[in-house]
């Protein structure tokens, strides 16, 4: 590489970890990638697609740089930058092993360096020419040894900071992994983690637990009105309005396009009838407004089911009879809560859904 390609690379470097630093987005490879490939200019699709969002709202938020990357980068999840996270800290941790060989095997020979110099010693008659060389062997031996150990020591302590590095990293893309990139609430895959070990605690100590699923009246017709992006903004605000009513340990999630579900363990079926209604009067209050031009859009509206837990439930019977619940609100005329117990047939035993 020429002084002029290092200079180039290195000024598109810069320019994307400046970007990144504006737009409050961590420097993750695959963020810190989208931005050097602007800053080079070589892909015109996204540059164009940048430059429409910074006209627009002056900055890039992540969730936006996170479409941008599974549509320009193949970036399809945070599976691929787990991988290759675990596969650099795991190479971490085979060089701080191989290290520690090096010294193990450095202070095996200087062990026996100190057996074969005893056994010298304990024959007598050693002369003092004899003595020296031993001596000089024992202090060569030495500080062989203390090379050997300062070199662990370097290895470890860089390999500690690396590690760590690595680790809040690690978990940081964790976490991100559990959240959709657009609500900021946990996604489909959290939920099911979650929703599995909550069936499991409340079987084993013979709680209670109920299950909300919620989706948006006519949320296609409002989405090919006025945008997808006065849509995400719906969406944003239903999840932020579920984070508001839910408490302790309840959970909720998107459960994918407009439907959400929220778990409440420890709930009877009342205490979750009551949650919803909090839930639907409160998104039904808001009255949206389009940020571009403060246009007054009007207001949405939920519909929502509810179900209690069961002896014997399995994940998907719960989710089925809150499914039912939610299909029997919209069919009532939407913006309502209904549960297991206004429905005809749902009051029965719990039986299993494939």
């Amino acid at each position: 590489m020429t002084n002029l390609d290092f200079d180039r690379a290195s000024g598109f470097s810069n320019a994307a970890l400046a970007m990144l630093k504006r737009a409050h987005i961590p420097p993750f490879p695959v963020y810190f990638e989208l931005f050097y490939t602007y800053a080079t200019g070589s892909n015109v699709e996204l540059n164009t697609q940048i430059n429409a969002i910074l006209t627009r709202s002056g900055t890039i938020s992540i969730d936006e740089a996170t479409q941008l990357c599974e549509k320009f980068l193949k970036v399809s999840n945070m599976d691929e930058k787990l991988r290759a996270m675990s596969q650099v800290m795991s190479r971490k941790i085979t060089d701080v092993n191989q290290a520690i060989d090096v010294a193990m095997v450095s202070a095996n020979s200087y062990s026996g360096s100190l057996q074969q110099a005893t056994g010298d010693l304990t024959v007598g008659g050693i002369d003092e020419d004899a003595l020296k060389m031993l001596s000089s062997r024992l202090l060569k031996e030495t500080r062989r040894m203390q090379d050997t150990n300062r070199r662990l020591e370097a290895e470890l302590e860089n390999s500690k900071d690396d590690i760590s590095v690595l680790q809040r990293d690690l978990d940081e893309v964790r976490k991100e992994s559990m959240l959709d990139p657009l609500t900021k609430i946990p996604n489909r895959k959290c939920f099911d983690e979650q929703f599995s070990a909550d069936l499991e605690r409340t079987h084993a100590q013979d709680a209670t637990m109920s299950l909300l699923l919620l989706d948006i009246d006519n949320f296609k017709t409002f989405n090919d009105t006025y945008g997808h992006l006065t849509g995400d903004q719906v969406l944003r605000l239903v999840a932020h309005v579920l984070k508001a009513n839910l408490k302790g340990r309840d959970m909720p999630a998107r459960f994918g396009g407009e439907e959400f579900v929220a778990i409440l363990p420890e709930t009877e079926l009342d205490g979750a009838i009551t949650v919803a209604e909090n839930i639907r009067r409160s998104v039904q209050a808001k009255e949206l407004l389009k940020r571009s031009t403060n246009e007054k859009l009007g207001r949405i509206t939920l519909s929502v089911g509810v179900a209690q837990w069961r002896p014997g439930d399995t994940a998907a019977a719960l989710i089925e009879r809150a499914d039912k619940c939610l299909y029997a609100a919209k069919g009532a005329g939407r913006n309502r809560v209904m549960s297991e117990r206004d429905i005809p047939g749902l009051t029965g035993s719990s039986t299993d859904v494939a």
